[in-house]
């Protein structure tokens, strides 16, 4: 009579992580290596064709207006606008409202200009006349109150009230407010906010 053999031990249990990370692996290194040939391939390819053009990110300035410099008149540069005017000309674009912007011949580097017929910045202008605290006549834009003259039958005469060095924006009559609209909030952070006060009386 034979012996009956020894009870084999049992098979361990398959490891179900180790079989999820045999299948990952089978999946991942195909796919890895199809992405590595198609980057070679595509990238060669714009390397031979002719003419190719590499793709810069961000955006170029427009370039100024050949038009000749814009006399400007200014009023003498007080100390206030000395401190201030210097952060929001330098934050002044190229491109306003559609129009590109010229260069300017006047006694204060606070001066700026953009189109023809221009659109014109002075910053440190002298506060306007016939200002009335909450009159008709103001405008509140992105946190800049306005006061606007429409008496010139040529241009409009925007000056704000509500900052410690007035800026003036001159604009077209047959022109929209773009302009005015665009410059507040870099008006807003660049010139110290003050209470309006009204306009000075003029002298005898």
């Amino acid at each position: 009579m034979s012996t009956p053999a020894p009870d084999q031990p049992a098979a361990p249990p398959p490891d179900p992580l180790r079989r999820a990370a045999l299948i990952a692996t089978a999946v991942l290194v195909p796919l890895v290596v199809a992405l590595l040939v198609l980057v070679n391939v595509v990238g060669r390819d714009a390397e031979d064709e002719p003419g190719a053009v590499a793709e810069i990110s961000g955006t170029t300035s427009a370039p100024r207006a050949d038009l000749p410099p814009l006399p400007v008149e200014t009023p003498p540069i007080t100390p206030e606008a000395d401190l201030a005017c210097p952060a929001l000309m330098g934050q002044l674009p190229l491109e306003l409202a559609e129009e590109t912007s010229r260069p300017v011949d006047s006694d204060s580097p606070f001066a700026y200009a953009w189109g023809d017929p221009a659109t014109v910045l002075v910053c440190g202008a002298e506060p306007p006349a016939g200002y009335v605290v909450g009159g008709p006549q103001t405008l509140v834009v992105s946190g800049v109150e306005w006061f606007v003259d429409t008496t010139d039958p040529d241009v409009y005469v925007w000056t704000t009230v509500d900052r410690n060095v007035p800026v003036q924006v001159r604009v077209p009559v047959s022109s929209d407010s773009a302009a005015p609209t665009a410059l507040s909030p870099l008006i807003a952070g660049s010139i110290p906010y003050t209470e309006p006060t009204p306009a000075p009386l003029p002298a005898d």
